[in-house]
Order: C-alpha cells, then structure tokens, then sequence
C-alpha cells in the first residue's frame, strides 16, 4: 500500500482541485503497480470547510491543532498505513505519471526522493526566471521539495520523521536524514504547486523572509512568529478572481 499524506491549514480555496488530481493520480499508480492506497488530509485547526470538502470527497481527515508543518506531517505518517509514504501540499497537483514515477523509484530501492517543481502561473518575472535555477538547484544539492516528497516508511521511520524543532525548511533536513540511509532521486516529472505567494507577497516581503532565515537560521526555522508568510492566514490570491 501507498499513502498520501496531505497537511492543510484553512485550504478550502484549494483543497478540491488537490484532491481531484491526486485521486486520478493514485488509480493509475493502483493499476500501474497493483497496490492499494489511502489519502489522509491532516487539518490542522481548520476553521473554513475543508475539512467537509475533504470528507466529501471520500478522503480519511485526521483533525490536529499543531499549527507547525514539521509536527503536522508526522501526524499524518503516523495516521497511514502505507509501505510507502508520499507528501503533498494542499496546494499541489500531482500528474499521474508523477506518482507512478516515484513509487516505481522506491520500489526499485530508492530511500526516497522528490521531483520538478513548477509553478502554477501567472508569477512575476523574477520568479519565472530563478524558478528553473531553483529546480537545478534541488537537483544538484539533492534535496526534495516540501510540496511533495515521497520516502519508504522503513527509511522514515529508522530517520525519526520530520524534525518537529523546525517550522520550515523541514524537507530539506529530511531529504539530508534519507541519504545518509540511502538514494534520494529528484524525478524529471514534475509537480504543480501554487505561486500564490509570489502573486500575493512582494518582493520585498519575500526577500526579507530569505534574509531573516540566512541572518538567523536557527530562530528563524525553529520560531513560527519570524516566518509569517508561511504561517500567516493566505491572502486572495488575484489568480482565483472572478
């Protein structure tokens, strides 16, 4: 079996579309490989719906009130059952041959891994010229993206999960932990998730966020009050207008 594992904090803008591809995603994973799955949504303190959406959707939500992402995604592992585990943001939208990607990875003896990420448009300039120089860079560093990443329960489970000091940057401790247990793969394939906060933050805003987690990345990455664009309630996204 393989689990996904999808945390959210008030995502009802979002969450549906999730949902929609990761179940398309996962009946061709099951008739790919034969395998049964399972989607968890993790709704953390969730106020605004998605939790019914989830529901409805025929989606298993585990209800927490962490309101830090490290803990959030435990809870999640935690909560499945799989031999393989697979993280994905409520924002994200994983295509199916993503995910078939990825397991066939672990199957064939990956520790773990992530993919190419790609961002939903429209993104300001900047962000669309330094976004293939990010995907090289995750490439070459080896590191998976926190909008999705997949990892054996075996390897998850010898690494201690997610480290529950860190409110951001999570994954890449994570995808540092696996390779020392062993291959972490970044998938040619790719995976969509939200620009919303490169539509709906500054520049300035986001480059002061990089500057304040480079000045003090240990209470930067550890204290959620220094990391407010990721902790605080999503702006309209101008994309969804109309």
């Amino acid at each position: 079996m393989f689990s996904i594992v999808i945390p959210a904090h008030n995502e009802a803008a979002v969450i549906g579309r999730t949902l929609q591809a990761v179940q398309v995603a996962c009946d061709a994973a099951t008739a790919q490989f034969n395998m049964p799955y399972e989607i968890i949504l993790v709704a953390d303190a969730c106020d605004d719906g998605t939790n019914t959406i989830a529901e409805n959707a025929g989606v298993r939500v585990v209800p927490v009130d962490l309101r830090r992402i490290s803990a959030v995604r435990n809870a999640g592992a935690a909560a499945a059952s799989g031999e393989y585990l697979v993280f994905v943001d409520a924002d994200t939208v994983v295509p199916p041959e993503t995910l078939i990607a990825a397991i066939a990875a672990m199957q064939g003896g990956a520790a773990g891994g992530g993919a190419y990420i790609y961002f939903d448009r429209p993104i300001p300039l900047l962000a669309r010229m330094l976004e293939p120089v990010a995907g090289l860079l995750f490439r070459l560093c080896g590191w998976a993206s926190g909008c999705f990443t997949f990892v054996r329960r075996d390897v998850f489970e010898a690494i201690g999960g997610y480290d529950e000091t860190l409110a951001a940057a999570e994954e890449l401790f994570l995808s540092k932990a696996i390779k020392r247990q062993g291959r972490l793969v970044v998938l040619r394939e790719r995976t969509i998730t939200s620009g919303r906060k490169l539509r709906t933050y500054s520049i300035s805003e986001l480059f002061g966020l990089l500057f304040r987690v480079l000045r003090h990345p240990g209470k930067s990455l550890r204290e959620t009050e220094r990391l407010g664009i990721l902790y605080d309630e999503h702006r309209p996204d101008p994309r969804n207008d109309g």
